[in-house]
């Protein structure tokens, strides 16, 4: 039994070392072998995320046929734009016709419009502006109408364009009312419909807004340049449902959105911005000056990365806030200032200011007097904004008017987002000739035939004043505005009298008493914000 015993034992470890060898030969085997499929695994991960990325369009250059109809391609073009965004085959050459134009008559243009371009690396300005619209040789004339009511391109829109179309980084500087929408308007579209078809797939172009207001008119504006080339346009913004604009955005080739509603719907995956290559910042000003810079760069984090995407900036003020958020988002961009070739708050030179200092409990019973005035004869239909700072303010100026008889209607916060809509659309329509709005509405809108601005309180800011204003005398006409002014705006009447004196406007005696010297902005701390010099590098410490 013992020796049987002894071979059983024997045996069993002769069979588990068998045993053994074998599974540390198996355990070899699969190990080469999952290494294999391991390598095919990041193989795959490999071609799947350049596949997302070919999907998301991040290597593709900006296609010049985008711009076809603007440009003739020529082998010996004498203007061609340098460093574009993507890759060195992305330029735009000059039409024949346009370098054809003396220089003489470019020079003028360039002066007779206050028009400043800052070129990196340059001392002159490469391209041209686009003069006329004969130089855009629109596709169809469906593309052509909503430049009907110009009969030659802004500013702005001539100054801008050839960098646009040339895939550069652009900081647009202007007064509102200048014509800017269509300015990045126009390349946008034409840079989508020049995509291959397999490339047009989700978002592709993004225009950031600080208001639903202005986000809703540039929406209206855009759809109309997209429509021709059909593509959809949506626009998402806060205070209303979000089903109707998550099926919107499935469609949906550019999208126009105010900030904290976009980066809601982004969160919850109801729209991806990695393809989007096309980014617009407009009032980028106003929307620091509102608190949305983090939503701002969560949203440009989101988008295509820096080297692959193209982004304008538009404002009407260049505060040092606002040039460091270009310097942190844009690479080398053209600067182009329209009406001001400094960095000054400039207000439109077009509207007759007039500011009254007056008593805070007299300020109802002169506001009723100039609307009177105002109102009289022929001018009874024109349309007048009148700007309180306040929202319960607005809602109580809006009841004495209708108590006075004037027909009003206001926009304000505390009101529902329908009921400002259909605010907005009672004034445009001229049905209410008076718009009681809080600065809510300062930004951006474009209503026609403002012929009066009258602020009953002056806003917390020069700078808002200056955008206040700038409803009225828009796209070339005329325009006034009246301002009451109390002892409580004393701390920004040195600010005021400069943008008075800058436009060529009177400056009343009894505001001079309240001082000129201009009051330092304030960080949230406390401290006096100064300019900063983007253009010097930092200063390196080193630590023994």
């Amino acid at each position: 039994m013992g020796k049987r015993s002894h071979i059983d034992v024997d045996t069993t470890a002769n069979s588990s070392n068998a045993l053994t060898n074998d599974r540390s030969s198996k355990k070899a085997r699969l190990t080469d072998e999952e290494k294999i499929a391991k390598r095919k695994r990041k193989e795959a991960r490999r071609e799947a995320k350049a596949k997302r990325n070919a999907s998301h369009d991040y290597p593709t250059p900006i296609s010049t046929s985008a711009v076809s109809s603007v440009a003739q391609s020529t082998n010996n073009s004498s203007a061609t734009s340098p460093e574009p965004n993507d890759s060195s085959s992305n330029k735009y050459s000059e039409p024949a016709a346009l370098r054809d134009v003396p220089q003489s008559q470019i020079d003028e243009f360039i002066t007779s419009k206050e028009i400043a371009i800052e070129e990196p690396g340059r001392e002159k300005p490469s391209l041209r502006p686009i003069i006329d619209f004969s130089l855009l040789s629109f596709a169809s004339e469906a593309e052509r109408t909503p430049f009907a009511s110009f009969s030659a391109p802004t500013p702005i829109q001539a100054a801008a364009w050839p960098y646009l179309f040339s895939g550069r980084d652009v900081i647009g500087v202007a007064e509102t009312g200048s014509g800017k929408t269509l300015a990045f308007g126009l390349p946008c579209v034409r840079h989508i419909a020049g995509l291959p078809a397999a490339q047009r797939a989700g978002v592709r172009a993004l225009i950031v807004s600080p208001t639903r207001e202005l986000a809703l008119q540039i929406h209206a504006q855009l759809a109309k340049l997209a429509a021709p080339a059909g593509l959809r346009v949506a626009c998402v913004y806060g205070g209303v449902a979000k089903d109707a604009q998550r099926a919107a955005l499935r469609a949906a080739a550019i999208v126009v959105a105010t900030p904290g509603r976009l980066n809601d719907l982004a969160r919850e995956g109801a729209v991806r911005l990695g393809a989007a290559r096309f980014v617009v910042l407009d009032e980028a000003d106003r929307m620091l000056d509102t608190g949305f810079e983090e939503d701002v760069r969560a949203i440009m984090a989101a988008a295509a990365p820096a080297p692959h995407r193209q982004t304008l900036m538009f404002t009407a003020t260049w505060p040092s806030s606002v040039r460091a958020l270009a310097a942190s988002f844009m690479a080398r961009p053209v600067k182009i200032t329209v009406g001001a070739a400094s960095n000054d708050l400039r207000a439109n030179t077009r509207i007759a200011q007039t500011v009254e200092v007056v008593r805070p409990e007299d300020k109802q019973e002169r506001l009723v007097q100039i609307l009177r005035a105002a109102t009289k004869g022929g001018a009874r239909a024109d349309r007048i904004l009148v700007f309180c700072l306040y929202k319960k303010e607005a809602a109580r100026v809006e009841r004495l008017l209708g108590a006075r008889g004037f027909r009003a209607a206001a926009i304000h916060g505390d009101m529902s987002q329908a009921a400002r809509e259909a605010s907005l659309a009672a004034f445009r329509a001229g049905a209410v000739p008076l718009l009681v709005a809080t600065d809510v509405a300062a930004r951006g809108l474009d209503v026609p035939d403002v012929r009066l601005v009258v602020n009953v309180t002056f806003p917390l800011t020069v700078e808002e004043y200056v955008h206040r204003i700038g409803r009225t005398g828009r796209a070339g006409a005329e325009g006034k505005a009246v301002t009451l002014f109390t002892d409580q705006d004393k701390p920004l009447a040195g600010g005021l009298v400069n943008v008075l004196r800058a436009a060529g406007q009177p400056v009343p005696e009894a505001l001079l008493k309240f001082g000129t010297a201009v009051k330092k902005k304030l960080d949230i701390y406390g401290n006096a914000v100064g300019d900063v010099d983007m253009s010097k590098k930092a200063t390196k410490i080193t630590f023994d």
